[in-house]
């Protein structure tokens, strides 16, 4: 049985075709799973995670708007993209308390402004883009899309995308480059 078939059971609450789908997404789950989150022991909690999504909330699956398959990995990837970005978030809470209970040695105080030199170099090459370029560019690498996560967000063609994602890029190498 294929994956769409399945699903359609599974929202009626088929365990037993949920034991069979479990089967035919886990790898492909886990393997996009680990390819974002990229620690194996979080990527195995996304996977359950979504693989329990799934049986809860089976019947939100319609099949006119794609394969069941690709809403699968399409709930496995901003699963993954969450837990990431939460992963993050922590991270930037506890760097932020630790910087309030230590004082700086010198080293580290240019560090720092040396860092915050180079985030303005990179916002004043970022602002040399065109705006669709530079938007296309904000959305993949800050806010973490994937590129057709962009051209669907924009309602662009993927190739579109693609060529503003490598224009733009392009631009910024030279950019970041020719201040070195």
């Amino acid at each position: 049985m294929e994956a769409d078939e399945l699903l359609t059971l599974v929202a009626d609450g088929d365990q037993k075709a949920f034991e069979e789908l479990y089967g035919l997404v886990s790898g492909p789950v886990f393997g996009l799973v680990r390819r974002v989150v990229r620690d194996p022991s979080q990527s195995e909690e996304v996977t359950q995670e979504v693989l329990l999504e799934l049986w809860r909330s089976a019947a939100r699956f319609d099949p006119d708007r794609g394969s069941a398959l690709s809403w699968i990995l399409t709930v496995a990837h901003r699963r993954a993209v969450d837990r990431v970005r939460s992963a993050r978030a922590a991270g930037e809470r506890d760097r932020r308390e630790a910087r309030r209970a230590h004082h700086p040695a010198y080293d580290q105080v240019s560090e720092e402004v040396e860092a915050g030199l180079e985030r303005e170099w990179v916002r004043r090459c970022l602002d040399r883009l065109t705006a669709l370029q530079r938007q296309s560019v904000t959305l993949a690498y800050y806010d973490g899309y994937t590129y057709r996560e962009v051209a669907e967000r924009l309602r662009l063609p993927l190739g579109t995308v693609k060529t503003r994602m490598r224009d733009g890029l392009g631009r910024l190498r030279d950019c970041l480059g020719g201040a070195a």
